[in-house]
Parts: structure tokens; sequence; C-alpha cells
């Protein structure tokens, strides 16, 4: 029956997404000018180049992926007023960009699949990690399998008393009275007087073991405790969201590896050192001008363009886009992420044999926000810890502002918090941070569309303006994700394709 059903076209098989049905030369040599050769830029030009479009992509760094980037020791991470030398040793890697993919990301992983890049779980949530709040619990780290079981079970008391009390008989009357009681016991791991009074779900002080050591588990947190700290937003049910349940995936060796094998496909369409500084649309199609990597001026002709760099980019881009499509643009570029990221080589993995944290991420409501754990080299000598992912823009703005080094240190100032010997685990000698909204060619870590640009200024940016059109991360409800990238793109090849398909010829000869 399934096998039927994906024949009719009923259903898509796990891991497929869609893309468009091109013919194979479809495009009969139509040109087409890709602006950027990150995921979206390339993707747009594997798929078009087997339709038969002739293709091009104008790509300003001396390298491939655009935030889909690894860095490496020996690696220079540039920043508009500084840059930093990696010294990770051999081996170990800092993804500054994007760093997992879904499980329900389908085109990330199709196109994984497609060109053989090895995937590999990546730990996202761990109860074994921390929670810190200077304002509970004394400012000390809290388990997490403390706070989200001990929260439940207070929840699932009050629940209880309200249904014991008949408090719910009228919003509940259909119910089985007597299920929904054992299901509430159950969730909370309730005593029979259906009170919370602690449960092994919150861990263990001393450990069950052998013979008579039956182990000592933790008291339950305060209720009140509890409340006055923050840990029950959306840090709480983090891992339940839908971008961040498990399964999460990365790529063996670096989520660069996704870029990589990309170029491996369509590299010698890439001109690399190619600055874009003027857009033009003309009578038959569009005209490029950007300065090569020897710094001369150059022009490029084509039937098409595929835009794929970010607002903040474009936005400042000399360009004759309609008055909408460029009202359009800056408003949308000036609403992009001003993530930081920040990365720590530690020379003992102090963090499984002092803690027992074995991938994920602990919680601060200082600045830093997270600490990563490396989901990789498990009980091996040394590894990446990233220690501090800020998204949040005031924050990001605030510590854009500081230089590297200085960064540098305050991450290992508040990590202190979660971890007391931090700094002498970790160095700023062998640290790296990256700052999106100085970066150049990027500007930012995402798109961040308010409910009205997306009613306004985002519907304009899904037309073609004449023929240019837009992709990218920011024309998807994936902003931040290089599945939105990917599939943003394949809705541009389906426009080009549908515009070449009506016209029946290209303009350039």
């Amino acid at each position: 029956m399934l096998t039927t059903m994906k024949e009719m076209g009923l259903l898509a098989p796990a891991g497929a997404t869609s893309k468009p049905a091109l013919q194979a030369q479809q495009g009969n040599g139509t040109r087409v000018v890709i602006l950027g050769a990150g995921l979206a830029g390339m993707t747009a030009a594997y798929e078009l180049r087997k339709a038969g479009f002739d293709c091009q992509i104008l790509e300003a760094q001396d390298r491939a992926g655009g935030r889909c980037q690894t860095i490496r020791g020996g690696d220079v991470l540039t920043e508009i007023e500084s840059s930093q030398t990696c010294s990770f040793d051999e081996g170990l890697y800092f993804n500054p960009g994007p760093a997992r993919i879904p499980y329900h990301h389908t085109a990330v992983l199709g196109y994984c699949k497609e060109f053989g890049v090895p995937l590999e779980v990546i730990v996202n949530e761990n109860r074994a990690a921390y929670f810190q709040d200077d304002k509970a619990f004394g400012g000390q780290p809290v388990l997490n399998r403390r706070v989200v079981n001990d929260s439940r079970g207070y929840i699932a008391e009050l629940l209880a008393k309200a249904i014991n009390q008949k408090s719910l008989d009228q919003e509940i009357s259909d119910l089985d009275q007597e299920r929904l009681i054992s299901f509430v016991k159950s969730f909370g791991s309730l005593g029979n007087d259906y009170r919370y009074a602690g449960s092994s779900r919150g861990g263990y002080i001393t450990g069950p073991g052998a013979g008579t050591v039956v182990g000592e588990a933790f008291e339950p947190l305060g209720l009140a405790a509890l409340l006055s700290s923050d840990f029950w937003d959306y840090k709480l049910h983090f891992g339940e969201g839908y971008t961040q349940a498990v399964t999460m995936l990365r790529p063996v060796g670096g989520m660069d590896k996704v870029a990589q094998a990309f170029a491996a496909q369509i590299g010698e369409l890439i001109e690399y050192g190619a600055e874009v500084s003027q857009i033009r649309r003309t009578p038959e199609g569009v005209r490029i001008i950007y300065s090569g990597s020897d710094g001369t001026e150059k022009a490029l002709v084509a039937d098409y363009a595929i835009c794929t760099f970010p607002l903040s980019v474009l936005a400042e881009i000399d360009a004759d886009f309609s008055p909408a499509v460029q009202a359009a643009i800056e408003a949308g570029g000036s609403s992009y992420a001003k993530a930081v990221k920040v990365a720590f080589q530690a020379n003992r993995r102090f963090w499984e044999e002092d803690y027992n944290i074995y991938g994920g991420i602990s919680w601060t409501e200082k600045d830093i926000t997270q600490i990563w754990y490396p989901s990789s080299g498990f009980q091996s000598s040394n590894g990446i810890v990233v220690g501090a992912y800020i998204w949040d823009n005031p924050i990001g703005e605030r510590w854009g502002l500081l230089s590297p080094v200085e960064r540098l240190a305050k991450a290992i100032e508040e990590g202190s918090a979660i971890h007391p010997n931090y700094d002498e685990e970790i160095s700023a000698a062998q640290g790296v941070t990256v700052a999106w909204e100085k970066v150049p060619f990027s500007k930012g870590g995402w798109a961040e569309w308010e409910d009205e640009q997306r009613e306004a200024a985002y519907q304009i940016l899904l037309q073609p303006d004449g023929p240019i059109f837009l992709a990218g991360e920011h024309l998807s409800y994936l902003t931040g994700w290089q599945e939105g990238a990917i599939q943003s793109a394949l809705l541009a090849v389906e426009g080009v394709a549908s515009q070449v398909a009506q016209t029946g010829y290209s303009h350039i000869s």
C-alpha cells in the first residue's frame, strides 16, 4: 500500500524534499548569474545546470559556503575591524554558523545522502548539564534533570489537587476521571497521596550501586525557588521545540563538509574573490558589475540573476531594483540577528571527567547564554567547548562592540558561574569568537522578520523583480537554518525555469 501511495504521489518517501521537475535540456543554454556561493547559491547552480542552464556564481570570499563554515587550526577568522588566527590542535574544529540539522530538514539531509556526506548525532539536550541563574539557588548551577523533573512534579501535584477537589469537573466531564488522575500521577512521579516529594528522575547525590548501596536521591528543589528563576522560560522545554527536538544531526568533521560537497559538484562554476558592486536590469536581462580577485572591474551579462546575498549586505549594493523591492530589502536587512559565538580548546575534558556531561548544553542567565559540550571524541584527551552562544540582539550588539580578546575574557568569566575552575581548564590563547554582525559579506546571523514585515516586505521579495530572483534563508520560515536557504533556492530555480518555459528562448546569445 505504501509503495502504491508513493507511486501515486500521495506519500513522499522519508528523507525526500520537493524539487522542481525540470527537464534535461529545459534551460537550453539560458545564462543565469548567481550571486553568492552559500548553500542557496550552490543549490540553485546544481539544479539549474542539470536542466541545461549556463550558470556562473560570483562569490566575494575565497571559499564556498557562506555562513556554513567550520574553523580549524590555522584558519583566519576575519571581522570588519579585526582578525583572529585559530590555534586549535589538529582534528578539532568549531562551527561558528550552523551547527546542527534537525531530523525533518529533508532538503539538507537529502543532499548529504546524495553527495555521500557522513552524518553523526549531536547531543542537543543533556539532563546532566546545568541551569544557572543569579536570582535562584544562591546563583549556584543546578542539574538540568532536577529542574525539569521537579517542575513537572509540582505542576502534576497542583493538577492532581484540582482534579481531586473536582475543580475541573466541567472542563473534564467527558474524560475518564480515574485514568486522568493516574495519568497525572505518572507524569509527575507523584506519591500515592498525589503529592510530589521528589523522584529518582531528579538524579542522585550518590548513585545506586552494588551490595547495600541504595543511593541517596536529591531532595526536590523548592517550587518558590524554581519560580524565582527564569529556568521555566523556553529553556525548560527547549528540547521539545520543533527545530530542536531529537534527533539532531551534523556532518562528521564539521558543518562545512556540506558546503564542500556542493562545491565538489559545481566548483568550476564559482568565481572567487568577485565582489559585486552593481546590479542592473537590462532589456535583455541583467548586468552585474564586480571587482575580480585581481582588483580589476568586470561586467557579466546574463538572462537571469538569482541573488542570495543576505539582505543586510544587499541593501548596501548599488542596484536598480523597483522602489518597492528596494524598500523591502532595506526593511529586511535592518532586522538581522546580532549573533555571537565563542569557542575554546580544553586540554582536559573536565566536563566528562568531573561532571559526567557527554554533549548537550548548559544554560545561564548571564550574557553567554549557553555552553555547548562536544558530541564527539568522547573520553579523548581534549575537545572544543562553545563558551557562548548569544542571539539576543541587545546583548549581541553589546558583545559585537567588544574586541575578540575582550569577548574571550568575558566568556571565561561568565562561564565560571557554571564551572568554578573554568579559567583553569580553558585559555583565551586557544579561543576564537565571531560576532556575525561584524563579518564581511554576512553582516548578521540570520533574518528576523517581524509579523508586520512578513505580511508586507517579505511577500514582495518572494516575487521576482523582472529577471532578478532572490533566495536565501531570509526568504523562508526557517530563517537561521540551512534548510530554509536550500528550500528558498529550489523555489527560485522553479521560478526561473517557469519564466524560461513561458518565453521559450534565452535573451543572451
